[in-house]
């Protein structure tokens, strides 16, 4: 059986906290809409075929968390839209590991797929890679992860 909803939000993993408040599919597009310009509910809606049901749950969780704001619309309407916070920008470099992941796995050699390009000169962004302290670039193979000692912490083991 997995984990809670509540036990992924206290854990000591922070990709367990991490998938509890982006994890889902609608949540990481929404974000993705917000990182291309649509900031309107209805825009939102559109460009995701979402329900608004569905669309306003995660609109209020991504607001709640920190990751959105609502703010009054840029044109003076009654509207209000949405825009990312620092912790919502934070989320780039997710956006564009899974998009290069996408497209180095999901798509057959040739297929067309959108190009996520640097404003200044057209490029497409650089690949990314995790590097270690000193920049070298660093795999699953030279990396691991210290968990929580319980003993440390005197939480029960």
């Amino acid at each position: 059986m997995g984990a809670s909803k509540e036990a992924l939000a206290t854990a000591e993993c922070p990709v367990a906290r991490a998938v509890d408040v982006v994890g889902d599919r609608w949540s990481l597009l929404i974000v993705r809409d917000v990182f291309d310009g649509l900031c309107r509910f209805g825009e939102l809606q559109r460009n995701l075929g979402l329900s608004r049901n569905i669309l306003t749950e995660r609109l209020r969780t991504l607001v709640a968390q920190g990751v959105l704001e609502t703010r009054p619309a840029a044109d003076g309407t009654a509207y209000h839209e949405y825009g990312l916070t620092e912790k919502g920008t934070d989320l780039f470099a997710i956006l564009v590991a899974l998009r290069q992941w996408g497209e180095g796995h999901l798509f057959a050699e040739g297929e067309p797929h959108s190009v996520l390009l640097e404003v200044d000169g057209d490029r497409p962004v650089g690949k990314l890679e995790p590097r270690d302290a000193d920049g070298r670039p660093i795999t699953y193979r030279n990396a691991y992860v210290r968990k929580v000692s319980h003993e440390s912490t005197g939480a029960p083991g």
